[in-house]
């Protein structure tokens, strides 16, 4: 809590803004922040106590300012246990939005489809999860001041945003899938008997993040939604070899659809 409020108090410092709603921007998905009026940007590597993002696709940066008629701070890059940080430095950051007022959380991310269904470029809206391997960001001793010892994760992702998200698309004509997400820890991309096995455990998309920031969130008490785009198919041809590159890229071209989606998403929350 004492690097929290300090990381806070350094972030009020050099921004006016007093964000409502927060977003976690994925590998390849920052050029969303082209759509938010921008007033304020702060480097991770200014703030006290804040990790750096190390993997290409993520900047570094939090994004203060408005879009459509909200107060809104976007972190274009986020941080993975793969990385070799601690859980505690994972989800540093989500702590660190909540205590900067936001009473929303908005994630999106890359990830695998396990469900053969799926194809590239699909988005699909996380409706829950499965923590596979992945160390629960609130081990340890509970303080109160984030939230109960033993938070309830019966509905991690808020069933009105995601209403609210279907309709959206609805409107635009734009497909979207529904499904569970698999977190993982990475860095590797699953075999192909890895994939097969997520997807028999009832995962339609397998992915290295979000999984710690929801735990963290829901916590906290805030409410969630969570997108993914769908970059590659897990249960492939043999032939087929995944590259991050090819990741980044599938991002890029889905990015158009997803950023309607949590534009629209934000003028109605």
């Amino acid at each position: 809590m004492k690097k929290v409020k300090e990381a806070v108090k350094y972030i009020k410092k050099h921004s006016k803004v007093h964000p409502t709603i927060g977003i976690i921007l994925g590998s390849g998905l920052g050029s969303f922040t082209k759509e938010i009026k921008i007033e304020q940007e702060i480097l991770y590597i200014d703030i006290p106590h804040f990790p750096v993002s190390t993997v290409k696709g993520h900047s570094g940066k939090l994004v203060f300012g408005e879009l459509n008629g909200k107060k809104v701070v976007a972190m274009a890059g986020r941080f993975h246990f793969y990385e070799g940080y601690t859980t505690a430095e994972v989800i540093f950051p989500v702590r660190v939005l909540k205590f900067l007022g936001i009473e929303t959380l908005l994630i999106s991310n890359a990830a695998g489809g396990t469900n053969n269904t799926f194809k590239v470029g699909d988005l699909m809206i996380i409706k829950d999860h499965i923590s596979m391997l992945t160390h629960n960001p609130l081990l340890g001793k509970n303080d109160e001041k984030f939230g109960p010892r033993f938070p309830d994760m019966s509905e991690p992702y808020k069933k009105i945003l995601i209403d609210k998200a279907k309709n959206i698309a609805a409107a635009k004509n734009i497909d979207l899938q529904e499904g569970v997400y698999i977190g993982v820890t990475g860095p590797t991309f699953e075999t192909r008997a890895e994939y097969k096995m997520l997807n028999s455990l009832g995962g339609d998309a397998v992915g290295m993040s979000t999984v710690q920031e929801v735990i963290a969130a829901v916590h906290m008490g805030l409410p969630v939604f969570a997108i993914s785009v769908i970059t590659d198919i897990g249960i492939r041809q043999e032939e087929n070899i995944i590259t991050h590159e090819e990741v980044l890229q599938a991002a890029k071209d889905a990015e158009p659809k997803m950023t309607y989606i949590l534009k629209e998403l934000i003028a109605v929350i």
